[in-house]
């Protein structure tokens, strides 16, 4: 019989906005800190810890380069035994949700008892690149390239323009975008006020060259937001709808989750924070990217024998405001009333047009941010779910 697996601490660091507070921190230090944090809020003692699973996009952010594996230094700098065993996730914006479900097998599977997952990324330390430097440059000058901009896979237009004929292609808007957008900028703020980010945020101490600061509070939301402002801004790298504005930035942060079978929780008497029931996973032609997330929830439902009207919240990576929009078009059956119905349990308190997305990190943070809203409610029902490159999109099913 397979294990059921609970979740029984859930933190993320505050985001940092591209050469802000952590542009200088090593993402392995960002996940130890953040290790460290979760260890000592937990019932749990480092070795506790069987497993570490860690997303990060670019691994070339670390001190070394190539080859950081990023999982094993974390937890080595956060004191768990040289016995755990680890993995470092590469799987673009679904790599902190890929940890997530290496983790949730490994328990499922009684490999494990207690596993450590999340995902980490400073994106601000992404190295430009001097292609052929090794072999030398015989003549001219060498180029520099920023693989940052624009985001996007050789041999495919930038992620940007496809989301936005793909959005045209639907009938998402512009100005539906941008106004979805407010809506996230705004549902940030109101949260912030109502304390909510606080359950969730683990201050973390960053040492700069003059002193140590706490870094609590996300960086990147824009409590001046106007649709006025969001208006005005140009589109992108040729996308017909999409801008700055409805678009999340180049962000630096961390998640982290512990899991634990019901076995070894029995033997703790630990009050979990919520179940995982289940994960699914799909793929599409490349320039769909922005519809896999209402695919790959259509599926687990539909796995679960559950409907939509039975999940009380929806967390969908706002990798553009495109996206929950255009999910929800593939949930509700392209149904306006049964959209909109959609519409209103997804980012209930915004997303990462507002806070921002650490790529390797995000697919965590959503579930994480989506467990402690659902407990805030009384609980029930909750779909976690994001887009990756090339259309992946993950989704993960949960229970308060």
């Amino acid at each position: 019989m397979l294990e059921r697996v609970f979740i029984i601490a859930a933190k993320r660091t505050a985001i940092g906005k591209l050469s802000g507070t952590l542009k200088d921190v090593d993402p392995v230090d960002l996940a130890a800190n953040l290790f460290k944090g979760i260890l000592a809020e937990s019932q749990i003692s480092p070795d506790q810890i069987e497993q570490v699973h860690l997303g990060c996009c670019t691994h070339c952010q670390a001190n070394e380069g190539v080859a950081p594996v990023i999982a094993r230094q974390a937890l080595i700098k956060a004191g768990m035994p040289l016995s755990v065993v680890s993995s470092t996730v590469d799987r673009a914006c679904t790599s902190g949700t890929w940890a997530v479900k290496v983790g949730y097998d490994a328990i499922r599977l009684r490999e494990a008892d207690i596993v450590l997952v999340g995902g980490t990324e400073v994106m601000s330390r992404t190295p430009h690149l001097a292609r052929g430097l090794r072999s030398g440059v015989r003549l001219g000058a060498a180029t520099l390239e920023d693989p940052l901009y624009p985001l996007g896979y050789k041999g495919y237009e930038p992620v940007a323009a496809e989301v936005g004929q793909v959005s045209v292609e639907y009938g998402v808007t512009r100005e539906m975008q941008d106004a979805w957008a407010l809506r996230s900028q705004t549902r940030y703020q109101e949260a912030l006020k109502a304390g909510k980010w606080k359950q969730e945020i683990l201050p973390i101490e960053v040492k700069n060259k003059k002193s140590t600061v706490t870094f609590e509070q996300d960086e990147f939301p824009k409590a001046d937001t106007t649709i006025e402002s969001l208006s005005s801004l140009r589109t992108v790298f040729g996308s017909p709808t999409v801008t700055a504005g409805n678009a999340p930035g180049l962000n630096d942060g961390a998640a982290a989750m512990i899991l634990v079978s019901e076995t070894r929780l029995k033997e703790l008497g630990i009050k979990p924070l919520a179940e995982v029931l289940d994960f699914e996973f799909a793929g599409g032609e490349p320039k769909y990217m922005g519809t896999v997330p209402g695919t790959a929830i259509k599926d687990l439902l539909k796995k679960n024998q559950l409907t939509i009207d039975q999940v009380s919240c929806i967390e969908i990576n706002e990798a553009f405001a495109a996206v929950p929009l255009l999910s929800s078009i593939i949930l509700g059956n392209k149904d306006d009333a049964a959209i909109e119905k959609i519409r209103e349990k997804i980012n209930v308190n915004g997303g990462a047009v507002a806070m921002g997305h650490p790529v390797g990190a995000t697919g965590t943070r959503i579930i994480v941010t989506l467990l402690y809203e659902l407990q805030r409610r009384g609980g029930g029902y909750g779909v976690a779910s994001l887009c990756g490159g090339l259309a992946q999109g993950d989704a993960i099913l949960i229970k308060v």
